[in-house]
């Protein structure tokens, strides 16, 4: 074949935000929901950052009629007069420059989220039009930057400056208010999710004590208005997540200090439950896997916690120290940090890579929590977490001992599959789909209907355990979880890994009725708890079988809800039937692949984590001891029937 030469005239200059048009993913991560909120956080996170160097101390967001969205804080506002060497005000810089900002020295921020200073450039190339209206020393100036299609040069040109910034008047108002619209040729909707906005909000209100955040929607339909202020930062946060448990100590055990520079601040609570739970945030930016801080706090903890056991005489001389995952059942921990030069582990910002963030909070811990230990007045408190401790090292021994399920990877694989796993004939785990099916006579239709190409099917006998009531030596007893984790081959808990992974797809494939909906949540809180990696990694889904098929003559149509049966009836005329399908067996094989296996047609939901702190709370709500707050939310929020099974893990259908 002809090879096309290749010379400079093939090399494309991206000009001024031409780039974040032409590949808005590698910016906001998708052009979806999540990217579109995205563009929220920039212009949010912009404003908490002036609250959180004490510059401003309330900052409001609005969603307006038309969809555009309103941040405002009352910050120092936004630099007006003209950069030295740009010769543009310092806002048009700001809005139409990529990698400009004042966060690239410590100079102007001390503690802030922004790295790279994209984030207000790109969501001006990403909006309609954006206006930024800056309000300082008395005078009110403006600015509006539009994106439009150029005929002269045959393409879009995003977020360029209507005119120059300019004075609007005077004001007693002080910091900065951006409105921008999200263009919709950018993205795929405009459907902003108000719960999601709400919880991020919220959180950053906990995680910045004394600032208020007020937030409106003035969508039609979805009006509300709302304040959110916490005196007790982080203690009220961890309150928050644990109100639906039975908790040790009412009062969260604070320890706060600066350690190499570094502003701690650690919120520690425990329940009666034996799930623990660590929360990281790096200047406002969640950390939901971990890094040098976490590691940190859980050295920091398990020394300091053994070092008081031996002083107190709970462990004796020749006894081994307790383990750190001791110390840590039933503890749910809010770990907040502020500091300069943030290194993250890839693009993601979701760990963080600082050595000295280690150090710290180890450091403080030492110092902060062996004082409240040693005091008189925290006495029962001490004495209750050791306890509980002590409890859970028994157990974990004696799980140890018994069955070597627990640390022996070994022992998982060979445990008996009871689900008797048809596997497939693929070798490549990237490709290959791990399908659970409820119940023999399901597995039977899956396993005559699937490719066993890449499609190995476990069928699950009855309803495993739930998972959120339980110890890790109760779970590894199950036998349908026992299956599960042979079948993965990843391990559990402490000992799971991910590179290890059988099946790259795990699909929970389930009747479309209450039982079937229990299981999905029992099955849901079981990967969460012992296998999040798998959660966070987007390794899990649910499949979509269809509640019913109209028919008439040789015309069917498949319906997955009651709206998508009106319409289909309403398509396909006078004279037909209906047939309700109760459970997954009542499909002849052939039906079951057309629907429900066949990767070119069938509906799969993808679940994931958005918020792990309320993903936390509301598994612990709807799967935990207490009956009230759960009749309660189910009565209002439930819906089994598709979209998310559980709020705050958010599902997405594709057609996988």
């Amino acid at each position: 074949m002809d090879k096309k030469n290749y010379s400079s005239n093939d090399i494309k200059v991206l000009e001024g935000l031409e780039a974040v048009r032409m590949r808005p993913g590698m910016y906001i991560g998708s052009t979806g929901a999540k990217g579109l909120h995205h563009l929220i956080w920039e212009i949010v996170d912009n404003a908490v950052d002036e609250a959180a160097n004490g510059y401003a101390d309330e900052v409001s967001v609005c969603i307006n009629e038309d969809k555009s969205v309103t941040v405002k804080d009352n910050g120092r506002g936004m630099p007006v007069d003209m950069h030295p060497t740009m010769k543009k005000s310092g806002v048009e810089v700001i809005f139409t420059q990529l990698h400009a900002g004042g966060k690239f020295d410590n100079a102007s921020y001390s503690y802030s989220g922004g790295l790279h200073g994209v984030g207000a450039s790109v969501v001006n190339a990403l909006s309609e039009w954006l206006e930024a209206e800056v309000h300082l020393d008395g005078i009110r100036y403006t600015q509006r930057f539009e994106s439009k299609y150029s005929n002269s040069q045959k393409k879009i040109i995003s977020g360029k400056p209507v005119a120059p910034l300019s004075e609007a008047g005077t004001t007693f108002d002080k910091g900065s208010v951006i409105t921008f619209l999200p263009d919709i040729k950018v993205f795929d909707h405009l459907n902003y999710n108000q719960e999601t906005i709400q919880r991020r909000l919220q959180e950053l209100a906990y995680l910045n004590k004394g600032l208020t955040i007020n937030f409106e929607d003035k969508r039609p339909n979805s009006t509300i208005k709302e304040t959110y202020f916490y005196e007790g930062g982080i203690c009220d946060f961890i309150k928050q997540l644990n109100k639906d448990k039975t908790v040790i100590n009412e009062e969260p055990i604070l320890i706060s200090g600066v350690k190499e520079n570094i502003h701690i601040e650690i919120a520690i609570q425990y329940d009666s439950g034996y799930n623990d739970n660590v929360f990281s945030y790096v200047n406002n930016i969640p950390t939901p896997n971990g890094g040098t801080h976490e590691t940190g706090f859980k050295a920091g903890i398990t020394k300091t916690m053994n070092d008081y056991m031996r002083q107190s005489g709970l462990i004796k001389e020749k006894q081994l120290n307790l383990s750190g995952e001791d110390f840590r059942e039933g503890m749910t921990c809010v770990i907040a940090l502020k500091m300069r030069n943030i290194q993250f582990e890839g693009q993601t910002k979701t760990k963080l890579g600082n050595s000295e963030a280690r150090k710290a909070v180890e450091l403080l811990i030492n110092e902060k929590l062996s004082l409240y230990l040693s005091d008189l007045n925290n006495s029962d408190i001490a004495e209750k977490i050791a306890e509980k401790a002590m409890k859970s090292a028994k157990v974990r021994a004696a799980t140890r001992k018994a069955t070597q399920l627990a640390r022996k990877r070994s022992a998982l694989e060979g445990a008996p599959l009871v689900g008797k796993l048809s596997s497939c004939t693929g070798r490549k785990p990237e490709e290959n789909e791990l399908i659970l099916v409820e119940g023999d006579s399901a597995g039977g239709s899956a396993k005559q209907a699937r490719d066993r190409r890449f499609q190995a099917i476990l069928p699950l006998r009855g309803k495993p355990l739930n998972a959120e009531r339980k110890r890790l030596d109760a779970v590894l007893g199950n036998e349908e979880f026992r299956s599960i984790i042979s079948a993965l081959g990843a391990g559990i808990d402490a000992d799971f890994d991910l590179s290890k992974l059988k099946y790259h797809k795990i699909i929970i494939l389930s009747d479309a009725d209450q039982d079937g909906a229990h299981i999905r949540a029992i099955l849901l809180t079981f990967f969460f708890r012992y296998m999040k990696e798998l959660v966070t990694n987007g390794n899990i889904f649910i499949g979509q079988p269809p509640l019913y098929k109209v028919k008439r003559g040789r015309s069917e149509k498949y319906c997955y809800d009651d709206k998508a049966l009106k319409i289909a009836i309403e398509e396909i005329g006078k004279g037909y039937t209906i047939q309700r399908y109760k459970g997954l067996g009542e499909m002849n094989p052939e039906q079951l692949w057309d629907t429900t296996l066949n990767p070119d047609g069938r509906k799969l939901i993808q679940v994931s984590i958005e918020d792990a702190a309320e993903a936390d709370r509301l598994v612990s709500l709807l799967m935990g001891d207490k009956v009230e707050p759960r009749r309660d939310y189910i009565i209002s929020h439930a819906n089994f029937s598709g979209g998310d099974i559980i709020s705050g893990v958010e599902g997405t259908t594709n057609g996988q």
